[in-house]
């Protein structure tokens, strides 16, 4: 992830540009839940993963068992049935994930329409990041990079009403049906 600016100027009259230096090499991404169940706080669940170089024959992405195991961990962590709502992400879409799912009776998901980020609270918590955690710094490695984000992270583990203002901006609400079965 290239870091935003935060602020910058520009004579006037002249588009303000910020030039940085170097290229993405995806060598980190991070899969994340958050999770609501009324009358209790709201929980945010992450599994940042570091990427074998890929030029070397290492992966870009997060595998689909990297999605499989969020879900896994959020039960046991929470212990309860799981309603996933998911985007359209092409690993969210994979057969094994979906025959994983369809195995577990504690897991019901839902998919968002496609192009719809507007829609997903976790888009919330990502632009919350990069205004917070990556706004006007420059990482001096990768591993900076990673302490940073796992500690902006782990705050907003502890602020559910920032995790609920990012449910709160989708327009979605906690009282949902269920599906009834045929």
């Amino acid at each position: 992830m290239t870091p935003p600016a935060a602020h910058t100027w520009a004579k006037r009259g002249h588009m303000p540009v910020v030039r940085v230096r170097g290229r993405s090499q995806r060598r980190f991404s991070i899969a994340a839940l958050t999770c609501y169940k009324t009358g209790e706080r709201s929980r945010l669940i992450f599994r940042p993963k570091r990427h074998a170089d890929h030029k070397q024959g290492g992966r870009r992405s997060l595998t689909w068992t990297d999605y499989r195991d969020l879900p896994t961990a959020a039960h046991h962590q929470l212990n309860a049935p799981l309603v996933l709502v998911w985007d359209n992400l092409n690993v969210h879409l994979d057969h094994r994930l979906r025959e994983f799912i369809a195995a577990r009776d504690w897991i019901t998901c839902f998919q968002l329409p496609s192009y719809a980020p507007d829609l997903n609270p976790v888009e919330g918590i990502w632009s919350v990041l990069r205004r917070t955690g990556q706004c006007n710094t420059t990482f001096t490695d990768p591993d900076h990079l990673i302490r940073v984000l796992r500690r902006r992270l782990r705050e907003l583990q502890y602020r559910s009403d920032v995790i609920d203002g990012c449910l709160a901006a989708t327009g979605l609400t906690l009282t949902t049906s269920r599906p009834q079965a045929q």
